[in-house]
């Protein structure tokens, strides 16, 4: 039997020690192209990710770990860790705020801990499999119900710019019907901020695992929906709480 307070105290843990070590800006930068000219990595991506990775194995060696930096490692234990070192790594690299250190471990009964740690908003989300979801240590709760007219949504958009021409298809149909659109630059945050109340509810295509995995949970333990299906040949997050999840979803063109 996996503890699961165990993975959660280690999660929680090492999200604080990255955050440490990514509020050191550095004096100049090395980055690394991805997908696209736009979507980059900068060396402090890598070493959160070495960090937190080390760390990970110090405690737990029989563990896997998928990380967007490129770590992959099958897992000997059952337990595997999913980890973005820097979700919204834009923000990080011009100095805005809102960016976010992402770890779940999950085992084959899907994700059992989340932790979503923005030191720059001073922030820390985490939350475990029926355990409820936390902000700072208090119990938090999506809003629930809230009519579309009135809601306050957030987006993200592809690093592909072709891919935001079918997401304008969705904005367009959602930004006359709703309270107003807002941007943040993290998914990992954008969710966790459902799951607050923050906003009422998101929408995002393109996202990954890690992008995923901690705040998907923390969104769900708060009551929360979040499904991602196929859209437009690309993969489509959708959240928020139960009355306007399906609202968002009616309006949404097939």
């Amino acid at each position: 039997m996996t503890d699961t307070n165990e993975l959660l105290q280690l999660a929680l843990k090492i999200a604080r020690q990255a955050g440490d070590l990514l509020v050191d800006r550095p004096a100049s930068w090395d980055l690394t192209v991805k997908s696209t000219a736009i979507d980059i990595a900068t060396q402090m991506d890598h070493a959160s990710e070495k960090l937190i990775v080390e760390s990970i194995l110090a405690a737990r060696p029989d563990d896997g770990i998928i990380g967007e930096e490129g770590t992959s490692r099958a897992s000997k234990s059952g337990v595997t860790w999913v980890i973005d070192p820097v979700d919204g790594t834009v923000n990080y690299f011009y100095g805005l705020p809102g960016w976010a250190i992402s770890i779940a471990a999950k085992d084959d009964s899907g994700t059992l801990v989340g932790v979503v740690h923005s030191p720059t908003v001073n922030s820390t989300w985490h939350a475990s499999k029926g355990g409820g979801a936390f902000l700072n240590d208090v119990k938090i709760a999506c809003n629930d119900p809230v009519e579309l007219n009135r809601a306050l949504l957030s987006s993200g958009f592809a690093y592909d710019v072709k891919d935001r021409i079918e997401q304008l298809k969705i904005v367009n149909i959602l930004l006359p019907q709703i309270r107003d659109l807002r941007r943040i630059g993290s998914a990992a945050a954008d969710i966790c901020h459902v799951a607050t109340g923050l906003v009422d509810g998101y929408f995002e295509t393109g996202l990954h695992e890690w992008d995923l995995a901690a705040a998907e949970l923390i969104a769900r333990e708060a009551g929360a929906v979040v499904t991602t299906r196929a859209w437009h040949g690309l993969n489509l997050t959708v959240a928020g709480g139960p009355h306007l999840f399906e609202a968002l979803n009616a309006q949404i063109p097939e």
